[in-house]
């Protein structure tokens, strides 16, 4: 596989396209990572490009949600160098999911799979939502607005734990504001909320419900479903969350399941 071509190269917020040739585009962006402050080497989603796609992937180099001094440069560039694709989606997992969103009208997205994703994390908006107010600080209120810069128009599919309160609020939020996205609940699954399906082997499977949009929620919910009989990650979780609703019998046979599971993996 060839280098990618550099769209965008600012100090704060990089853009590196693989496959330009492609006729359609796959759009991924960096999570939020535990160190942050140099940016990461991009690899190209080798599944996409077998399918005709261009693959974009989108960097920030702090954990700062992709707003920043930047951002409108970042914009103006990717609609001039993005011209001449044809179906455009995206994949994107908690700050990469509310990239995902923040750059959907720039991008001209029409369908993305979000993994527990946040509507913002300005204090303003999710009072309620603590976990990245230290990432907050330069956040600008308008800047990071999903109502003035998302493409409303978009579809999709939420992927997130049900029982993850947070979580839970700002995917409402989320489809408040874009009523075609749905939600995918993959229960016990912690955040983000695919990690049963890649324990199970079964990201590949989920990448691929977007190589034909749209994704139906259903079938994302069903693939967790299946996956969670053999996860011990399913397990316990579902073991802490029966002993927190007192469900010793539960309990006990959940974390059961999760300790077989693990020696058998190990």
């Amino acid at each position: 596989m060839a280098d990618p071509k550099r769209v965008f190269d600012g100090d704060l917020l990089r853009a590196d396209l693989f496959n330009p040739s492609g006729r359609r585009l796959f759009v991924s962006f960096r999570q939020r990572i535990a160190v942050d402050g140099a940016f990461s080497r991009p690899n190209p989603v080798r599944s996409f490009i077998a399918q005709d796609h261009a693959h974009l992937h989108i960097q920030s180099r702090f954990n700062d949600w992709f707003v920043n001094d930047e951002t409108e440069a970042l914009e103006h560039c990717l609609a001039d160098a993005l011209r001449g694709y044809g179906r455009r989606v995206a994949m994107g997992f908690s700050m990469g999911g509310y990239a995902a969103l923040r750059l959907s009208r720039c991008l001209d997205l029409r369908h993305v799979m979000l993994v527990s994703p946040q509507v913002s994390i300005h204090p303003d908006v999710v009072p309620f939502d603590k976990r990245f107010r230290g990432s907050s600080g330069g956040f600008h209120f308008a800047q990071g607005d999903l109502g003035i810069h998302g493409r409303r128009q978009l579809a999709g599919t939420v992927i997130v734990d049900p029982f993850r309160a947070l979580d839970m609020r700002n995917a409402h939020m989320i489809q408040t504001l874009f009523p075609r996205i749905g939600l995918a609940r993959t229960a016990c699954s912690g955040h983000p909320a695919s990690r049963v399906l890649r324990e199970a082997g079964q990201f590949p499977a989920l990448q691929r419900m977007l190589f034909d949009p749209p994704v139906s929620s259903g079938a994302v919910t069903v693939l967790h479903r299946n996956a969670r009989r053999h996860s011990a990650i399913y397990w316990k979780k579902l073991a802490e969350l029966a002993t927190l609703r007192k469900r010793a019998d539960l309990a006990r046979v959940a974390m059961s399941r999760a300790t077989a599971l693990g020696r058998s993996r190990g």
